[in-house]
């Protein structure tokens, strides 16, 4: 079957939209089925059996959810995507249902307010990244019986190619009243917090996170000297309250009547805290990069004393740690591009021991090596560490202006 779909801020019929649909649905089903099969097995069933816990008991919407993501956007060893699979071994697909069916692996996961309805349609803005959807369900306009206008969707969407600005939901499909927006509210902007890349569906939001990034950067750097730190897991937590602090109290200077709304949080608010792996490491390295935003590395201050002299390379916890950064997906390359170039007399010396490469060198080897080890870092476009949330969750939240959050990476220990 022929997929022919135009614009669809145009009129392309009917009957076109109604069969992509049709069979957007069919395809689902079998890739559905392909993902559920023995061969992904082995991925898929840890994934269940930690979300149900040990008492085993799993709610049909958070399995079909976890399944709609496993399908979706878990990456496989080899760095495929069940969809990937799916495509590759069906010869038999159209040109255009090979796109459709990509197209789902840039999926829009959200919590959505219901703008209006429109025929079979539902119009929904995404609270995560303040841009609207027009969103179908293979289930037809029976999917939306009881949906009303200002209650609150969660489910994630797909984009139905060729049918631009065009939607469909995936996987489960929860529903909340407009009774319950302050919750609603509360759950998005965590969700923002835990996941600021939610937002980065829309441009727009890029360049806010970029903006405040610089100015959060630019701050960080006059009140603590300098960008990058080493100091003990008590005294980062000193520090970095005071820093939060002191932006509350820049904040509340600022605007003082959003103060006294209680719009901002109190100056004895917790504002961080080392988790468990961080707070027990000897030294942590603090470094709120440019482009990599604000980041904690554990036992930093002995990688920092590796560069410093390569003999400690003779050292087993030396080569381990070094080895850790080289090897954990929750190190991105920066601290070892950091030490790199501020120890550029020591840092081949350093490699060719560990790697026991002697011909090996930073400035000609270093780029490799990392894009080698950690291609992940690669896949995808630099995003800021810092989201700004949309006016609407703004509202809905109570703030009344723009919030931000920052994403704070932390490297691994050994």
């Amino acid at each position: 079957m022929a997929i022919a779909v135009g614009d669809a801020g145009h009129d392309t019929g009917e009957s076109s939209l109604e069969d992509l649909i049709h069979r957007a649905a069919e395809l689902k089903g079998e890739l559905v089925a392909f993902g559920q099969s023995a061969r992904f097995d082995r991925w898929l069933t840890p994934l269940l059996l930690e979300a149900a816990g040990p008492e085993r008991r799993l709610d049909e919407t958070e399995a079909i959810r976890i399944i709609d993501h496993f399908i979706l956007l878990y990456r496989l060893p080899d760095g495929s995507t069940v969809v990937d699979r799916f495509v590759t071994g069906r010869r038999d697909l159209t040109e255009a249902e090979r796109e459709l069916l990509l197209g789902w692996r840039d999926p829009v996961e959200g919590i959505f307010e219901v703008r209006r309805k429109d025929e079979d349609a539902v119009v929904l803005l995404n609270l995560l990244d303040d841009l609207e959807y027009r969103t179908y369900s293979n289930a037809g306009r029976a999917a939306f019986r009881g949906v009303s206008q200002g209650g609150f969707l969660l489910t994630c969407l797909v984009p139905l190619r060729p049918a631009d600005g065009t939607w469909l939901i995936s996987g489960a499909m929860e529903y909340h009243p407009k009774s319950t927006a302050t919750e609603i509210a509360q759950a998005a902007v965590q969700l923002v917090a835990s996941r600021p890349e939610l937002v980065f569906h829309n441009p727009e939001k890029i360049e806010q996170g970029w903006q405040r990034m610089r100015d959060d950067r630019a701050a960080f750097v006059e009140f603590c000297g300098g960008d990058e730190l080493v100091l003990a897991p008590a005294a980062v937590e000193e520090l970095l309250n005071a820093y939060y602090r002191h932006r509350q109290e820049a904040a509340i200077a600022v605007h003082p009547d959003r103060a006294r709304g209680g719009r901002l949080p109190g100056l004895d608010f917790p504002a961080f805290e080392l988790p468990s792996d961080l707070a027990d490491a000897e030294s942590v390295g603090v470094i709120f990069d440019d482009t990599d935003g604000l980041n904690f590395y554990a036992d930093y201050g002995m990688l920092r004393d590796l560069f410093t002299d390569p003999d400690l390379t003779g050292r087993r916890k030396h080569q381990d740690l070094l080895r850790t950064y080289l090897r954990e997906e929750s190190i991105e390359p920066l601290p070892i591009r950091r030490l790199a170039a501020a120890h550029p007399e020591t840092a081949d010396t350093v490699f060719q021991r560990l790697l026991r490469r002697p011909g090996f060198t930073w400035a000609e080897h270093g780029e490799e090596l990392l894009r080698r080890r950690k291609p992940w870092y690669y896949a995808q476009a630099p995003r800021p560490g810092v989201s700004v949330i949309g006016e609407r969750l703004g509202e809905l939240a109570g703030g009344g202006r723009p919030r931000k959050f920052a994403k704070a990476r932390r490297g691994s220990r050994p």
